[in-house]
């Protein structure tokens, strides 16, 4: 979706949406780590952060979801692909920069590959997960969710970006502000959908 068409649909969700209409309070409060996520950090030599669907968990309440995302530097695949050949199926090339893998235990895993500046900071700032792996920083997430806004991309991120501490939206901001300004707008009016979930 392009900014045009993105801004539409926000601009129409606001027309239509109405306070304390989403779910319960307590559960957009939840944050679970319960379904099953494979640990890839033995099978990795590379830096890496989860991204996707399951690292909106860290967020927001839990998706279920059968696929697991991750991030590296472009530069770090001709290291790592060689090596995750020897334990995982390679099954294609990602029409958005990256490789499909099947792991042993039949997760699938999409690695996406990007070199923009972001991604070092990215790769080095991660959050943490209940079992240990990286997960990417919301500031971060908001960026990738920006640029992709398929509808569903814009639903976490209002739900995301709704709870989100003060602090955590100012750290969002600025970040947005360096690597995305065009699209600074749209992330306010993200930010008031999201809080509508909490009104009552």
């Amino acid at each position: 979706m392009d900014r045009a068409a993105r801004k539409k649909f926000i601009e129409l969700t606001q027309r239509r949406i109405k306070p304390g209409s989403g779910s319960s309070v307590s559960f957009l409060k939840t944050r679970t780590w319960t379904h099953p996520v494979a640990n890839i950090s033995n099978l990795l030599t590379v830096p890496y952060t989860i991204v996707g669907g399951v690292a909106t968990r860290l967020y927001m309440p839990a998706r279920k979801t059968p696929n697991l995302d991750i991030l590296i530097h472009t530069a770090s695949a001709a290291q790592l692909y060689p090596e995750l050949a020897t334990t995982a199926t390679r099954l294609g090339e990602l029409s958005f920069g990256g490789t499909s893998w099947q792991l042993a235990d039949r997760t699938l895993l999409s690695i996406l590959t990007d070199e923009r500046p972001w991604v070092t900071e990215a790769l080095t700032q991660p959050n943490f997960a209940p079992d240990g792996q990286p997960i990417i920083a919301l500031p971060y997430l908001v960026l990738m969710k920006l640029a992709t806004s398929r509808t569903s991309d814009l639903g976490d991120l209002s739900r995301m970006l709704g709870q989100a501490s003060e602090l955590e939206l100012a750290r969002v901001k600025s970040i947005i502000a360096i690597y995305d300004r065009e699209s600074l707008e749209d992330l306010e009016s993200l930010i008031q959908l999201g809080r509508l979930e909490f009104e009552t």
